[in-house]
């Protein structure tokens, strides 16, 4: 009975240390964090005022645990009791938690109680990590972008070295052939004909009045032709892609990022243009964001830009001292430079097409959000914009009053569904006035 009991303890005991090392582990674990969680918790609650390695609204994060551990002694139990109430922690006293408030200004942190220890595990072992190196870019990128290749891979320089090489060869052979025909005639006892004077090939062609009239005709024809063709093309700026003073990529912020483009140019809905944001509005988010994700700058090294770089332009341009985190007052004018423009004479109105109309943005100037430097993507001619106009079928739902005004012109004009030219897109006090 006795070794009964003696067993059952050891067995015990077995169990219950194996209890105490999975919590143990389970701590551990936890404490430790997946810093991929991390980073998109930090992302959600903390980048508009932090970031991991320079002062913002507040201080630099990075190592924040391991530092307040080093120079204050303070546990990870006050970081959690810090997150979910500054405010308390500030009131009821704390040396540390004033002396934060007092750098900054008297700037209160936000509350986090809903983050969980788990959550905040996650943010400190992302915040614990080393900051990656910089990219550099790589030998086929160091000159500030990649060798021109053709399309199937070979450089142009070595399909031009190969056409010389044939076209020398194909001079040797014919020299050769000449040089053998005519020894062949000479051990043959062929004489070969001399030469006699006879008229130049120009001067029989100049006697002949045919081919004259035939070529004056052409040469006629040729150049209204061309001629014609130039001056169409006086005002068209299709394929128009100036460089501006600060680089912009749409690509980054209307693709990568889906910024909505009436954001920026919010002037679209309601006026005859769309504007030019202000600067003010590219500062509502850079005034925390100074640098892009390492990945986004590496695509820039790829394709000789500097998107850090071009922030600190911004800076420049504002007046935003990004160490201090204030405004210095001394601010520059950028002169960007305009690629969409239509003559004097031409009314367009971005309101009636983008309010009304309910058109896209990408209707007239292209895929936008795939472009790195903005180009003018159409001709924006008279004729493009007709086109659009007997096209382009007017929208009418869940609009009860004009579905049957538009039902009884429909019959009218003897059509499915009315188009903008049917509407009076097509009358010249549209679009001249």
């Amino acid at each position: 009975m006795k070794q009964v009991i003696h067993r059952r303890l050891g067995e015990n005991i077995l169990r219950f240390g194996l209890v105490i090392l999975l919590a143990f582990t389970t701590s551990l674990s936890a404490q430790d964090g997946d810093p991929a969680k991390g980073k998109s918790l930090f992302n959600t609650n903390c980048a508009a005022c932090h970031h991991l390695d320079k002062k913002m609204t507040g201080p630099a994060l990075r190592h924040v645990e391991q530092r307040l551990a080093d120079d204050k002694g303070l546990d990870r139990d006050w970081i959690y009791a810090w997150i979910r109430n500054s405010p308390a922690m500030i009131k009821s006293g704390d040396a540390y938690a004033n002396e934060v408030f007092n750098e900054y200004g008297g700037a209160a942190m936000t509350p986090f109680p809903q983050l969980s220890d788990e959550d905040l595990n996650n943010i400190l072992a992302y915040t614990a990590q080393e900051k990656p190196a910089p990219a550099t870019p790589g030998p086929e990128t160091a000159g500030g972008g990649q060798a021109t290749t053709a399309s199937g891979g070979i450089s142009n320089e070595l399909i031009l070295g190969a056409l010389a090489i044939l076209f020398v060869l194909l001079a040797a052979g014919l020299y050769l052939v000449n040089k053998t025909l005519r020894r062949f005639a000479a051990a043959q006892d062929i004489d070969l004909p001399e030469v006699t004077d006879r008229k130049p090939l120009w001067k029989v062609f100049v006697e002949n009045q045919f081919l004259m009239l035939v070529t004056a005709i052409f040469f006629l024809l040729a150049s209204a032709y061309f001629a014609f063709g130039y001056f169409m093309q006086i005002g068209i700026d299709q394929g128009y892609q100036p460089v501006q003073p600060i680089h912009f990529s749409h690509k980054i912020h209307a693709g990568d990022n889906s910024i909505d483009c009436k954001y920026c140019h919010s002037s679209a809905r309601v006026s005859k243009t769309s504007g030019i944001p202000s600067l003010n509005v590219c500062m509502n988010c850079h005034k925390t964001i100074s640098e892009v994700a390492p990945e986004t700058q590496a695509e820039g090294v790829a394709i000789g830009q500097d998107y850090n770089a071009e922030i600190q332009e911004l800076y420049v341009a504002v007046g935003w001292s990004d160490a201090d985190q204030r405004y210095t007052g001394e601010s520059k004018p950028v002169k960007w430079v305009r690629i969409h423009n239509l003559p004097d004479f031409v009314y367009f109105n971005h309101a009636q097409h983008v309010s009304v109309g309910g058109q896209e943005c990408q209707t007239c100037h292209g895929p936008v959000e795939e472009m790195e430097v903005l180009y003018q993507h159409a001709p924006l001619t008279m004729g493009w914009c007709v086109e659009c106009h007997r096209t382009t079928n007017v929208n009418v739902a869940d609009n009860a009053y004009y579905e049957k005004i538009h039902e009884e012109l429909s019959k009218k004009y003897g059509v499915e569904q009315l188009t903008v030219a049917e509407m009076g897109g097509l009358e010249c006090g549209k679009c001249h006035y």
